[in-house]
């Protein structure tokens, strides 16, 4: 995975976290993410995030449960042990709703659970650069990736004016990995659980 630059910035406050946001964009640089201790309500509009499609694979994995019950359930009694129970019909609808309502809800529950879990990388195993030891604990911090664009030492003064307080800038892999963490971390590592001792 590609190694890249980025800058970090550490707020105290959730005030001057928002304003920030919407600067930074309006400002041209590329946004990679901010760390929150806690949900900040319209933040996701504010780093322009387009709305989640959970609830459209929701549908799609209910409507899978539903067609797989009344399938299976068809086929038994129709072609695979077709009974005559006292001349009943041999798909009696009423019968099969109680099941149907069961894997419609089993499939959608599990199937968006999967699907969150893989969208947000919260899989077993699956390692992240940690930016700041604090960042999910009570601060909130902006990670800016610098590009070929980008000057780091213009991003740097840009936060300081933005409000941030400790600004550095690290190299990492942006995205997510199996494994162990890298050997460039682990100091990082021992650092964040010596903070949180």
């Amino acid at each position: 995975m590609a190694v890249k630059k980025f800058v970090v910035g550490l707020f105290d406050d959730e005030a001057v976290l928002f304003p920030a946001v919407k600067k930074v964009r309006a400002a041209g640089y590329k946004l990679h993410d901010v760390y929150t201790p806690f949900p900040v309500h319209g933040l996701d509009h504010a780093m322009g995030l387009r709305e989640t499609s959970l609830h459209t694979a929701g549908f799609v994995y209910g409507i899978t449960g539903t067609t797989t019950a009344l399938s299976f359930m068809s086929w038994v009694f129709n072609s695979d042990w077709p009974l005559n129970i006292g001349g009943k019909p041999h798909f009696p609808l009423p019968a099969f709703i109680p099941i149907t309502f069961e894997l419609t809800v089993l499939f959608a529950a599990v199937g968006m659970v999967m699907t969150f879990c893989y969208l947000c990388q919260l899989m077993p195993f699956v390692k992240k650069h940690i930016f700041h030891p604090r960042q999910t604990d009570d601060k909130f911090v902006m990670v800016i990736e610098v590009t070929e664009k980008t000057n780091a030492e213009e991003v740097k003064s840009f936060l300081a004016g933005a409000g941030a307080q400790d600004i550095n800038e690290q190299k990492a892999e942006a995205g997510w990995w199996f494994g162990r963490w890298d050997k460039d971390d682990e100091p990082y590592l021992r650092k964040i659980q010596t903070t949180n001792a």
